[in-house]
């Protein structure tokens, strides 16, 4: 059976791409916790994972340890099954490996000043005019995706593909944070906090700080 070794639910941003992904495409898979932020961490980790950060992906002998590189695996994995977790054509796959890669590498001060905090509710807080360039990227992003491909389906693309996870960590930071979005934009982020992955996750993360 696949292993994922996470952090907390409640601000491990990465490990939920990879968890959300494996939920979605239905593949069996068991969780190796990692409590962040400890002494011990590091070691931890690095029991699992040459890389020492989470989340890592075991598969027998193998260890993908970046969460973008995970998904693809999976992504490989699932079409196995019949599962699709890119879009079939060409240029809507390409599309949503770029917006998928926008996200891995960029938003820098969203991810500072707005990190996932999943059980806690701060709405105004972090709004830097850095934050709000972020936020109002993200929001043209998710506009322009779903104004295209709302027939195919309520997700990015139609169907839920890995740039949904890569932007699931998003739709909390939102809700925790209050931000106000335009009304495609924010269909879709609710599209995805309702998922019951998503339920699920952000059930763990309020039962680790006892909400």
């Amino acid at each position: 059976m696949l292993q994922l070794v996470i952090g907390n639910k409640n601000f491990s941003s990465w490990s939920l791409r990879p968890w959300l992904l494996l939920k979605q495409a239905g593949l069996p898979f068991r969780e190796i916790p990692v409590r962040l932020r400890q002494a011990d961490t590091k070691a931890q980790i690095l029991a699992h994972s040459p890389s020492g950060k989470v989340p890592a992906l075991i598969d027998g002998d193998l260890t993908v340890w970046d969460s973008l590189a995970i998904c693809e695996y999976l992504a490989e994995k699932a079409s196995l099954n019949h599962v699709d977790l890119w879009p079939a054509d060409p240029k809507a796959r390409a599309e949503a490996r770029s917006v998928s890669a926008e996200m891995h590498s960029g938003f820098a001060a969203l991810r500072q000043h707005m990190s996932m905090e999943v059980a806690a509710s701060r709405p105004g807080e972090g709004q830097t005019p850095e934050v709000l360039a972020d936020i109002a990227r993200i929001a043209a992003l998710w506009t322009s995706c779903r104004e295209r491909f709302a027939a195919a389906g309520p997700f990015l693309f139609g169907d839920f593909s890995v740039a949904d996870a890569m932007y699931a960590p998003v739709a909390f930071r939102f809700h925790t944070y209050g931000v106000e979005l335009p009304p495609l934009a924010a269909a879709y982020r609710d599209t995805l906090l309702a998922l019951p992955a998503m339920q699920e996750w952000a059930a763990g993360a309020r039962a680790e700080v006892g909400a």
